[in-house]
């Protein structure tokens, strides 16, 4: 189509694959914001919900906590199940993203979106 043009076909192609990417990756952050992992503490004592991009959508605490002498014990497994829940998010986007870069020979450590 642009043979004669020298390198602008190669640019037309770069082009065209870069908005194939930006499209993929607006279908992986939309999907990131349905998939949903769980964090949980104590034994599964505590358990929260969350997003994959590590928005915590809910908390639940098993009732035998529930006594105020526990108070700290409580607040700390709360705070154990979200870094939990958040590490786990954390590693579901860093899969899904790893699908569409796959093969593009990126260098190590580069962030997307950029």
């Amino acid at each position: 189509m642009l043979k004669g043009l020298g390198g602008l076909g190669d640019m037309a192609k770069i082009m065209k694959q870069a908005q194939e990417m930006q499209g993929k990756m607006a279908d992986a952050q939309a999907k990131l914001d349905e998939m949903t992992t769980t964090g949980e503490a104590g034994a599964g004592m505590v358990t929260v919900t969350v997003t994959a991009k590590g928005d915590v959508k809910g908390i639940e605490i098993d009732p035998s906590l529930f006594v105020p002498s526990d108070k700290e014990v409580v607040e700390d497994l709360i705070v154990a199940a979200i870094k939990d829940g958040q590490a786990k998010a954390a590693q579901m986007q860093k899969d899904e993203m790893g699908k569409i870069t796959e093969g593009l020979n990126l260098p190590e450590g580069m962030k997307l979106p950029f």
